[in-house]
């Protein structure tokens, strides 16, 4: 049997947060390092998707942080579950391998219901009075209620929104000590998630995110030892940046425009204007610093409009169409029509209301379900008026766009050395170096 491998997936990992990082440094000191590269999008699903399967968006069908199920008009945002997963991921391909090597999956966004031995994902009950009783989707079932024995619940509002902070990624990490100590699982992958707070809030040259890479190194120490301590001294540990987040001083509305064109149609409820996806010519689930327009029946003459739309448009870099999306891979069903890729400083809010007092009622909460795209304004909520500012231009840090500068570039990170060769390195890389420390 190979030596235990333990990867730690961190976002928003840059390489000059290291400085700041002790225990990390002398962890892989002695260890291989390579520049990584996310590919495009460079956002949570997707690249973790290509790190645990060794592909892409054209072949695993991860597109974004979220889904647009055209059948049924319905926008689903982090929700769905390990089968959106088109693709065997390392766990299954170790698994095929070799039945008796263990893995442990632990918060991956796309785990619940995976193939792997050992599963926690947070999955809140949602009560019928509306108010939400925290729990998590464990695998086995009764691990969860193990884990509380031992450990508080996993502490949910400091996962997202904000108060987000450390107590999430240290109660992941404890966790996942614990899971090491019971099962001794031989592949473990740990998703911590601290580092995307207060780069993206304040920036990712913030004195708030040097502190953040301190006290995530903290953890990771502790992580270290129990590891080390449950799996033997042998244990390999590798370290990748999901992606790097940069600093950014320009937002774009892509779904506002669409709705000056006459393509977006809204509809008036009690709570203000809510997106009607169904009568819309075009609309953007957006994404960070991306969006896809999804085109109603895949009209050539609104494709067109689309692009003329956005061509030039202050923050878009890019516009891409149909076929022309395949130069990142993004040519799969699932896909909007048209991609919008924002400039390396620019980023895409969802927002399609032209008048803040006609905004939806989950504008001003945090509500990352109801909303169709990703908000991380909801981390500027005001807890004097108990709502969020609808003021996107609050966001400093972003990522997503194509990696195409040495600010973009991530790090992987071993500590042992003759782990991986290859310099650079991209996200799908991963799949294959992890799969060869087991003879794969």
């Amino acid at each position: 049997m190979p030596d235990n491998v333990v990867l730690l997936s961190l976002p928003g990992l840059s390489p000059q947060d290291l400085a700041h990082m002790p225990q990390v440094s002398a962890l892989v000191a002695d260890g291989d390092r390579a520049p990584l590269a996310a590919s495009f999008p460079a956002v949570t699903w997707p690249v973790q998707a290509n790190m645990l399967t060794g592909q892409l968006a054209v072949d695993h069908g991860v597109t974004a942080n979220g889904f647009y199920w055209r059948d049924t008009h319905k926008v689903e945002m982090w929700t769905a579950g390990n089968e959106a997963i088109l693709q065997p991921q390392i766990w299954d391909l170790l698994k095929k391998h070799d039945p008796e090597i263990r893995t442990s999956a632990w918060f991956p966004m796309l785990s619940k219901r995976s193939g792997a031995d050992y599963v926690c994902m947070p999955a809140p009950v949602h009560n019928p009075d509306g108010s939400e009783t925290m729990w998590c989707y464990t695998k086995p079932s009764d691990l969860y209620g193990d884990l509380l024995k031992e450990l508080d619940g996993f502490p949910l509002h400091h996962f997202w929104g904000p108060m987000a902070n450390i107590k999430s990624s240290a109660w992941i990490a404890d966790s996942a000590a614990m899971v090491a100590e019971k099962f001794q699982p031989h592949f473990s992958f740990i998703y911590l998630p601290h580092l995307d707070y207060a780069a993206q809030k304040l920036g990712p040259q913030s004195d708030a995110h040097k502190q953040a890479a301190a006290d995530i190194d903290e953890v990771i120490g502790k992580l270290v030892a129990r590891m080390r301590a449950a799996l033997g001294d042998d244990t390999l540990f590798l370290i990748a940046s999901e992606y790097v987040i940069v600093p950014v001083d320009h937002v774009s509305y892509p779904n506002r425009i669409l709705r000056e064109a006459g393509l977006l149609q809204v509809e008036q409820r009690e709570d203000g204007e809510h997106l009607d996806l169904v009568r819309s010519d075009a609309w953007a689930l957006v994404d960070h610093q991306f969006s896809q327009v999804y085109v109603k029946d895949a009209q050539p003459s609104v494709i067109r409009r689309v692009q003329e739309l956005f061509q030039g448009a202050e923050g878009i870099a890019e516009v891409l169409a149909l076929e022309e999306r395949a130069k990142y891979y993004m040519d799969h069903e699932r896909a909007g029509e048209v991609i919008l890729v924002s400039a390396p400083n620019s980023w895409q809010a969802y927002y399609w209301w032209i008048n803040d007092d006609l905004a939806p009622g989950f504008a001003r909460k945090v509500d990352i379900h109801q909303k169709p795209g990703y908000d991380p304004v909801e981390m500027h909520f005001d807890f004097a008026t108990k709502s969020i500012p609808l003021d996107a231009t609050l966001v400093k840090g972003s990522h997503g766009a194509p990696v195409n500068s040495e600010q973009q570039q991530g790090v992987f990170l071993s500590s042992q050395k003759g782990v991986f060769a290859e310099t650079p390195l991209a996200d799908t890389d991963v799949c294959d170096i992890v799969l060869r420390q087991f003879g794969v």
